[in-house]
This record gives structure tokens, C-alpha cells and sequence, in this order.
């Protein structure tokens, strides 16, 4: 699974199955970690998280299909009732049928994106310029925003208007944020191997 474009391969350039396995383990557990971030809202069902962090900064890390596994495997923790989820909402499997369900199961493919993304020869751009990273968590989070946008208005029955104005607009300040933070810590990394 070698992926010598993205970040997590060049910090530690060692090959094989055991070094991915451990890589995604890490991730899994800064996954886990940032949603512990949680900050309930009273205006909107869907609370204020660090998960959309950790799908973003894994993306870059990692790459499309490691990303991709590791949030897989974290929705399957979830799903079978392990701690990993914010703490607002239901348990395990009965989450996917609350509020952030379409934020959730659009995180595997947001980080494919994202890691996928990441991993292109751009013209343009160099491994962790600004432009690259910036345009690659975008589209993971439009992605994301996408997938709980429809969930909101369409299985949660709030409507598009209302499902826009609960689940995509209070968030948009806090995720741009967010993307600052992780290309501030992806140039951080890659000055700190210079």
C-alpha cells in the first residue's frame, strides 16, 4: 500500500504491511481522539466536532485508500457500540439514524478524496504546497457538508432550506478554520523534516 507521494510515507519511509497497519492504527486513535472535540449547539441537531479535523488531517497523511480504510474501520467501531463517536446522540448502530448519520458515512469517502487529492502530480502544485492541501480538504468537506446536508433534508425530513440552514451554515466558519489548522500542521511537519 505504499504511497510514497503522501506525508505519512515520507516521515517514515519504511515499507510492508506491519508499517500500514500501524499507520492506520494512529490514525484510528486520532480519530477517536477528535471526537472527544464536541460542543453541543441549542439552534441545530448536529454538534460542533473535531472529526471533520481528523478526516481532513488523515486524508493528507495517509492518502485515498489508507484514509479510506481507516474511516471505515472507525464507522464499524461505531457501529458496533464502541466509544469512538462524539458523545452527543445515540449508541453504536442507532446513530445512523439520527442527525449527523450523513456526516458519518460520507467521512470514508471524503478522506479517499482527500487522500486522493493529495497523491496527484499536479502542474501546479509541489507535495504540501498550499494550493494542493487547500483544494484537497475543500473537496473533502464539500463532501462531507454534502453528505450531511442531504441526510438532514431528505432521511431527517428537515427539508433542503431548513437542512442548509441547521447542518451546513453554522459550521462553515469552524471548518475553515479547521482546514487552516491542518494545512498549518501539514507545513509544520513538512518544515520540521527540512
Amino acid at each position: 500500500m505504499a504511497q510514497a507521494r503522501v506525508l505519512a510515507d515520507r516521515l517514515i519511509p519504511r515499507e510492508g504491511i506491519a508499517w500500514d497497519v500501524a499507520r492506520i492504527a494512529a490514525a484510528n486513535l486520532l480519530m477517536v481522539l477528535c471526537a472527544r472535540v464536541a460542543l453541543p449547539l441549542e439552534w441545530t441537531p448536529v454538534p460542533i466536532t473535531g472529526q471533520t479535523f481528523g478526516v481532513m488531517l488523515i486524508g493528507v497523511l495517509l492518502g485515498s485508500r489508507r484514509a479510506a480504510i481507516v474511516l471505515s474501520l472507525y464507522l464499524l467501531e461505531g457501529i458496533a457500540g464502541l466509544p469512538v463517536w462524539q458523545p452527543f446522540g445515540l449508541p453504536g448502530a442507532a446513530r445512523l439514524a439520527g442527525p449527523t448519520a450523513g456526516y458519518l458515512l460520507a467521512y470514508p469517502l471524503a478522506a479517499f478524496v482527500i487522500g486522493w487529492m493529495a497523491e496527484r502530480d499536479w502542474a501546479c502544485c509541489a507535495p504540501g504546497s498550499l494550493l494542493r492541501t487547500g483544494s484537497a480538504l475543500l473537496a473533502g468537506e464539500l463532501v462531507i457538508f454534502a453528505g450531511g446536508w442531504l441526510w438532514l433534508a431528505t432521511v431527517y425530513a428537515q427539508g433542503w432550506a431548513g437542512a442548509f440552514a441547521a447542518g451546513v451554515v453554522p459550521f462553515v466558519a469552524g471548518e475553515l478554520l479547521k482546514m487552516a489548522l491542518v494545512v498549518a500542521a501539514v507545513r509544520g511537519i513538512e518544515r520540521a523534516r527540512a
